[in-house]
Order: C-alpha cells, then sequence, then structure tokens
C-alpha cells in the first residue's frame, strides 16, 4: 500500500488559453480499486498522461509506484504478428506464461496469443492488451476505456476480470462496469476535484442529495439577501429623510422645537446610517457564503429533438433476410425478420462482427439516405418506406476535422443552434474555436449527436452513440428520448441504456 499525492497540480496544453488542472491537490492509495469520473474534455486521459510523466507541469506528484497504461499503442508491424511474439515489446519484462494466466481468468482460448493481431476481434483485442497489463506486479495501472466497442458478451468477461484485481484507476462512462469493479471514486467536478469511497452508484446518489442541498442554501441565502436589501433601502431612505429636518422648521407646526434639536436629530441620523451600513455588510456576508454553492451543481439542460411524422406505420420491414460480404463464403446472419413501426426504438444486439453495422448501412442505402454500395449479396427482403429521411449517427469519427462552422456548412446547420446544443451537452465555449480533431473521443460523439438532433427525421439510425461519451450526457440523451419518443433504430452495447431506451431488441 502507497499514497499517490498530487499537490498543487497545474497543467493546460502548449497554445492553449485555458488551464486543464488549476492548482489541484489530492491523494489517492495504490490498493484501491479507483473509478475516474468527469466530463468529457475535463481532462482524464490527460492526467494519466501526467502519472505517466508526458507532460511537463507545475506542482508535483508524489508516487513511489510504477505506472503503466491500457491501451498499448500496437505498431502496423506488429499488428502482422502474433501477440505471442511481441508483448515484451510493449511490456518490459513481460513472460508469456503469466499473459497465459491472466487469459485463462478472462475465460479466453490462449489460442488467440499465436494469430496474427490484425484478424482478432476487439474483445480479443482487449483481453490480450489486459492480460500484459495485469502480467506484471507492484505496478499501479492506467486503464482508459477498456470496453468500448466491446460486444455485450466480451464486456461481461472484463467486467468480471476487473472487479477481481486491486491496484488501479479506471476511466469508463459505463455505470454497470464501474459499480460493477471500483471501491473508491475520483470525480472532476465542474470546478473541483473530490475523492470518495463507493461505487459509482453510491456516489450519484450522494451527488444528487448533495446538488438538492446547495440548491435549498442557495434559495435561502437569496431570500435572505432580499430582505436585507429592502431593509437596507427603508433604513437609508428614512436616514436621509430625518437628515433633511435639520436645518430649518416651522415655529408654528413645531412649536416644541427648538435649534438645540439639531444635534439630537444629526446624532438620530448617524445611528440609521450605521444600521444602513450593517445591512450592508449582512448583505456581503450572505453574498460571500453564497459564492461557490453552485460551482459543482449538474444542471443538464433538456435537449430537444423535432422528429418527423411519416404517412405509413411501417418505416422498415425486413423478411427473411440473410446477407453476406461479396470476399467470404461465411453468412453475416440469415432468415433476420423484423420491421420499424413509427415509434419503435429497436435495439440491434449481438456480439462484434455479427453485422449490425452492414445491416444499418444497407437499410440507409434501401432508404437512399447514402451513395455508398455495399459490397454484399442479399437475399430476402429488406425495403423502406418510399420518402423516408433518416438521420444518422456513424460510429467512426475519423472524418471530423477542421472548425465547427466548416461542419456546419457542410451540414447545412444553423451554427448559433448547433453550438447551442454542444453547450447544453457540456461543451465549453472555448472549445468552439479548436478544429475538431483536437477534440476528445468524448466530444466527438457529442459533434455527431448535436448535428443529429438538428435534423428532422422519420427514422433515427444511430451507431453506438455513447462510445467514450461521459455519464451524464448519458443521462441527458435518454431523458431526451423517453420524453420525445422518437423511431429510432440503434447499436448501443451500454446495458442500462439499452434497457431503458430499447422497446424491443432484435438480437443477431
Amino acid at each position: 500500500m502507497a499514497q499517490i499525492n498530487v499537490n498543487n497540480l497545474t497543467f493546460s496544453y502548449e497554445g492553449s488559453f485555458d488551464n486543464i488542472f488549476e492548482h489541484v491537490s489530492f491523494s489517492i492509495d495504490t490498493d484501491w480499486k479507483l473509478g475516474f469520473i468527469g466530463r468529457n474534455g475535463k481532462g482524464k486521459t490527460t492526467f494519466l498522461n501526467l502519472l505517466l510523466g508526458k507532460y511537463q507541469y507545475t506542482g508535483s506528484i508524489i508516487a513511489s509506484t510504477v505506472f503503466d497504461y491500457f491501451p498499448y499503442h500496437i505498431t502496423q508491424e506488429q499488428m502482422q504478428l502474433p501477440a505471442a511474439e511481441f508483448i515484451d515489446e510493449i511490456k518490459n519484462q513481460c513472460e508469456l506464461w503469466r499473459v497465459i494466466c491472466e487469459l485463462e481468468q478472462l475465460c479466453e482460448d490462449t489460442e488467440i496469443l499465436y494469430r496474427p493481431f490484425q484478424t482478432l476481434s476487439p474483445g480479443e483485442h482487449t483481453k490480450i492488451l489486459l492480460s500484459v497489463l495485469f502480467s506484471g506486479e507492484n505496478d499501479f495501472l492506467l486503464i482508459d476505456e477498456p470496453t468500448s466497442h466491446l460486444d455485450q458478451e466480451s464486456r461481461e468477461k472484463v467486467k468480471k476480470y476487473l472487479s477481481s484485481k486491486k491496484g488501479f484507476i479506471l476511466v469508463s462512462h459505463d455505470r454497470d462496469l464501474l459499480d460493477a469493479c471500483i471501491d473508491h471514486v475520483l470525480v472532476l467536478n465542474r470546478q473541483t476535484i473530490e475523492v470518495q469511497k463507493g461505487n459509482f452508484s453510491s456516489w450519484w446518489e450522494n451527488k444528487q442529495r448533495k446538488d438538492q442541498f446547495v440548491k435549498a442554501e442557495n434559495e435561502k441565502h437569496l431570500k435572505e439577501i432580499g430582505k436585507l436589501k429592502q431593509a437596507a433601502a427603508r433604513t437609508s431612505t428614512w436616514a436621509d429623510k430625518n437628515e433633511r429636518t435639520k436645518i430649518g422648521f416651522d415655529p408654528v407646526k413645531e412649536h416644541d422645537r427648538s435649534i438645540s434639536a439639531r444635534a439630537y436629530i444629526g446624532a438620530k441620523t448617524k445611528k440609521m446610517q450605521s444600521r444602513a451600513k450593517q445591512m450592508q455588510n449582512r448583505i456581503n456576508q450572505e453574498i460571500k457564503e453564497k459564492e461557490g454553492l453552485l460551482a459543482d451543481l449538474e444542471r443538464p439542460v433538456e435537449l430537444r429533438i423535432t422528429p418527423l411524422v411519416h404517412h405509413k406505420k411501417t418505416l422498415v420491414n425486413i423478411r427473411e433476410y440473410s446477407l453476406k460480404y461479396t470476399d467470404t463464403e461465411n453468412l453475416l446472419f440469415t432468415d433476420l425478420n423484423f420491421s420499424i413501426n413509427r415509434g419503435d426504438r429497436i435495439a440491434l444486439h449481438g456480439e462484434n462482427g455479427c453485422g449490425k453495422s452492414t445491416l444499418i448501412k444497407m437499410i440507409l442505402q434501401k432508404s437512399g439516405n447514402t451513395n455508398t454500395n455495399m459490397p454484399v449479396i442479399e437475399s430476402g427482403i429488406c425495403e423502406t418506406a418510399s420518402g423516408l429521411v433518416i438521420s444518422y449517427v456513424n460510429q467512426n469519427t475519423s472524418m471530423l476535422k477542421g472548425s465547427i462552422s466548416k461542419f456546419c456548412i457542410e451540414q447545412n446547420l444553423e451554427e448559433s443552434l448547433f453550438c447551442a446544443i454542444l453547450r447544453q451537452l457540456g461543451i465549453e465555449r472555448v472549445q468552439f474555436v479548436k478544429n475538431m480533431e483536437d477534440y476528445s473521443e468524448g466530444q466527438k460523439r457529442k459533434i455527431l449527436i448535436a448535428a443529429s438532433l438538428l435534423i428532422p427525421a422519420h427514422l433515427y439510425v444511430w451507431d453506438e452513440p455513447l462510445n467514450y461519451m461521459d455519464v451524464f450526457s448519458r443521462m441527458q440523451i435518454e431523458k431526451l428520448l423517453l420524453n420525445a419518443q422518437p423511431t429510432m433504430l440503434f447499436v448501443e452495447h451500454d446495458t442500462r441504456f439499452r434497457e431503458k431506451i430499447a422497446t424491443k431488441t432484435i438480437k443477431l
């Protein structure tokens, strides 16, 4: 057991005018299973890189442990080789027998170590790299989004595996994974950083209680400030009015007053002015106590979507449908039957490589919403309603390059409205001047989601929309879809999201 102490840490990227971290201090234990939570762009991956010593910073990070990071970078040359031939290159002194032991804990056949790495599935890649990561001794492990792009079966195996380990920081936005695997949380709030014992659900429950308390305290302070301001204004008015009576008086109306009363009136005015000043001091104190109360309050704005209503009830009809690529012998799937009716929110579910994304692209092709022709052989029926407008979110973000303004022009989007949605999704204004290739993966997903929300459509087709997206935005989108109830076809491996949103699940 050892401590990692972060003291007065300040860091910003070269050329950037906003700090990622500013005078941050906290301590964590290397024996913990620590979940790292925060909005996209808040600096989670950056902090892991600071622990690895990749960037210069001010302040100090004091640690007596060795850090190792997942995912490892695999070169093009290594992709051609079996993992057994290069694991000692990505982790010093890595022993093959230890990796084999870890793979067995992941319920994976060790023969994948002897097949070319590029021929393996994303799940098999993840399991090999996690096995290499945990094959060392006494390392403190930095695990960054281990379940992105993994199917449900692979996620379950990774979840069970990580829950049996300790001594790591886990960056993930999968609520189910966090609840199963961690015993502490490190949270990047809007303005502060906190460390708390428990899993995601216990932290979220505490946060909701805290947010309710600070809202109530804020209301109380606002009411008190209002009362004090009214009282101070009254007292100040009385003092001014009283002061004006010092000079001159009507001897008929004020026959009992003499010249000597002037001193008395002056003393009374001074007393009233002193009371008004005391009230102003109390107002300033109340304002000071109110400052910072709402700094970390999560105030998700309700998103909006404007779906179109098609004149037909059935938008997509698939009967006895089979599909395979022209250059392979094996069918992706066969005898598929389902339809998408108005109001349905259908989740496509299945292992990586079972044809979910291919099916989505075929539906786009049939409806005329894409110019790309898939190199496939099909049989059966896959038909779409005439004039069907589809709003599509691709799982690939590599095409996002250049400025926000250029993107809006290309997609025919109203820039001010588009930026307003990005702000509602938690992207700060300062990010709008950057090129999109410099965004985090989570921020890129928000670009695609925001564009989809702005496009009125009969059918919303989203392919793994939540990859890398922060927990707060996931819950925001859940609320939007449950309220608006658009017709949808989507692929998403986040169990909680799928269970909440889908009205029907189609397993391939």
